[in-house]
């Protein structure tokens, strides 16, 4: 399996699997509640400036959308 993910169509689903896999209510509130909290920087998280910006590089190069899906 390369890249690790699969793509499934969620019309070809069970119900009962799309329940399962759905959040709750709880996991959904727990997001709108992140939602509005404010961004924390720290020393193990620094606010990225224009200057790291620049520097950073990608981990594995953009393909163009051809070579994506292989054609």
């Amino acid at each position: 399996m390369k890249g690790g993910f699969i793509m499934v169509k969620t019309s070809e689903m069970s119900m009962e699997l799309k329940q399962e896999l759905a959040f709750t209510k709880e996991e959904l509130a727990e997001l709108e509640a992140a939602k509005k909290m404010p961004i924390t920087f720290d020393a193990d998280c620094p606010e990225t400036t224009p200057e790291r910006a620049v520097k950073f590089r990608r981990v594995n190069p953009p393909r163009n959308r051809m070579d994506a899906h292989g054609a």
